[in-house]
């Protein structure tokens, strides 16, 4: 299949590369042409405009995947849709609002192509142990990129669909705000084991043994095991901790339906605090575990 992906950030020249290795046909494209280059020495194909982009499709059926912040999602689409021709198919793989993908559904049915949103989990580990994807949207479209799917799971990931337009970000919405919850444990108990009674533990021996089928075992623990072994006291980290909005907009959703959510609320706002100047070891593993599953920066605010 052919297909182009827009953007090509952390996870984005990830699926590209993986879609090219798995012998699709990948058109690359961004606004830095220095990334574009990029892949076109991997031996995908360029593409420096959007314009570009459509005419390498040479009448194959026009496949677009975007991979772009939620923030300008809706100016990529409108500009696409100036574009592409009718019957064509694209990709929100970002972590778009679940409710904003709905509005764009419908605009992108009016002026006749399709819109499928796939939440996508992996982080930049995706390209080596497969992605996560939750999916939603256009259940015939889904069906036709079916064999980009497969070749993105592999080896270790997976993708599910989960119903009309707006599902699979909903899903992965929620998903981001279970790892808020999650990551703030680990964090809290490494700093407990660090500052507790006992002042000489060695947090990565907790880490190794916690690794070894407890009931916390777990990637996230895994990394954080990993972390305090490679920086024990965290030194340069600074302790802020970013929020991208996935958390946020769980809550919201919360409290319109009335469902409490006390522990992710709570993580939630660790990560606020710790903008206005509240930080601690916790919030350093925080930091730095973003760093090791996303690649964000660690002194990102």
């Amino acid at each position: 299949m052919k297909i182009a992906i827009y953007g090509l950030g952390r996870m984005g020249s990830q699926i590209a590369r993986k879609l090219h290795e798995g012998s699709h046909t990948v058109i690359a494209a961004n606004r830095s042409p220095g990334l574009v280059d990029e892949m076109k020495g991997l031996g995908l194909l360029g593409a420096y405009t959007k314009e570009e982009v459509i005419s390498n499709f040479e009448g194959d059926r026009v496949v677009i995947w975007i991979m772009v912040p939620s923030s300008v999602v809706d100016t990529e689409i409108d500009t696409w849709l100036s574009l592409i021709p009718k019957g064509s198919i694209l990709i929100d793989g970002g972590n778009s609002k679940w409710s904003e993908t709905k509005k764009r559904d419908l605009k992108v049915k009016e002026a006749g192509s399709t819109l499928v949103d796939v939440g996508t989990s992996g982080g930049v580990w995706g390209y080596q142990n497969g992605f996560s994807m939750m999916v939603g949207g256009d259940k015939d479209s889904v069906e036709f990129i079916k064999e980009i799917l497969e070749v993105l799971k592999s080896p270790t990931g997976g993708y599910e669909y989960f119903g009309e337009s707006g599902s699979g970000h909903f899903v992965k919405m929620v998903h981001n705000a279970i790892e808020y919850g999650m990551m703030e444990s680990l964090a809290e108990g490494y700093r407990v084991l660090k500052e507790g009674p006992y002042k000489e533990l060695d947090l990565y021996k907790a880490g190794v043994i916690w690794q070894k089928h407890s009931v916390i075992t777990s990637w996230l623990n895994e990394l954080t095991r990993d972390i305090v072994k490679d920086n024990p006291n965290q030194n340069g980290v600074e302790g802020i901790v970013a929020e991208s909005g996935e958390a946020r907009w769980t809550l919201e959703v919360a409290k319109e339906m009335g469902i409490e959510m006390p522990s992710i609320e709570a993580s939630f706002d660790v990560r606020l605090d710790s903008q206005k100047g509240k930080v601690n070891f916790a919030t350093k593993l925080l930091a730095s575990m973003r760093n090791a599953f996303g690649g964000h920066k660690i002194n990102e605010k």
